[in-house]
């Protein structure tokens, strides 16, 4: 049976099964020149299957901060809190969604 994470607010009820292909991962941070290039790199160190024709970047409405929308194929909770934890350290990013 795959790795489950629950739902907290439903006891029982899985949030994430995993293996999980098309993952939404989002990252915010402030906009530089390499930013976004950053990002992917970073998610395709722990994700090497990392979709790239899925990747969307947007420019906040006054151009400080940028989101880079990903989807991954997970394999599991560690595999998350690594990409997590990897990309928030780094100082570059305000926010993984």
């Amino acid at each position: 049976m795959p790795n489950q994470v629950h739902n907290g607010r439903h006891p029982g009820v899985p949030k994430i099964k995993f293996p999980c292909k098309d993952y939404p991962i989002k990252v915010v941070g402030h906009k530089t020149e390499d930013y976004s290039q950053w990002v992917i790199n970073s998610v395709q160190r722990w994700a090497p299957d990392l979709d790239l024709d899925s990747i969307e970047v947007i420019d906040s409405r006054n151009h400080r901060f940028q989101s880079v929308r990903l989807m991954i194929y997970v394999q599991s909770m560690g595999q998350l809190q690594a990409i997590h934890t990897h990309l928030i350290s780094s100082g570059r990013v305000k926010i993984v969604i």
